[in-house]
């Protein structure tokens, strides 16, 4: 359920398969990626309970359920190699913070770029300039 449009559907699902983690119930493989994620951000381990809070990124609140998902994004382009050579960017990046979870972070911000631009200027994302960010951070 988790690859819907539906913010509330998603944030259910996120919740969820945190509760289920905690109860030690079997997970499906997405819940146990996502309770993988959630493991390394102790920070939103109650945060995730509350599905309708808003977060405000002009007031320097972070979105834990974007947050979340932005890992998820990454670890599945790098699990495909997609786009061509993000792995290899990746490796890059991982060689200078000796970090897997700052690599990740600093990926993410490219991600989440993207994602800002397109939805402020009303067009698509533009790969091209996802993948010239991520190779910016290898310099």
């Amino acid at each position: 359920m988790l690859y819907t449009q539906d913010r509330s559907e998603q944030r259910k699902f996120l919740s969820a398969a945190w509760q289920k983690f905690l109860n030690k119930q079997v997970l499906d493989p997405l819940e146990d990626q996502l309770t993988k994620v959630m493991e390394i951000h102790p920070e939103y381990h109650i945060l995730i309970q509350n599905i309708e809070s808003d977060y405000f990124p002009e007031q320097g609140e972070v979105n834990p359920f974007l947050h979340i998902n932005l890992h998820l994004s990454l670890r599945e382009q790098l699990s495909i190699n997609q786009p061509h050579g993000i792995q290899e960017i990746y490796k890059k990046i991982l060689g200078k913070t000796r970090d897997t979870h700052k690599t990740e972070h600093l990926m993410m911000d490219c991600i989440a770029e993207m994602i800002f631009s397109a939805q402020k200027n009303n067009t698509p994302m533009d790969h091209q300039a996802y993948v010239e960010c991520l190779k910016s951070i290898t310099y």
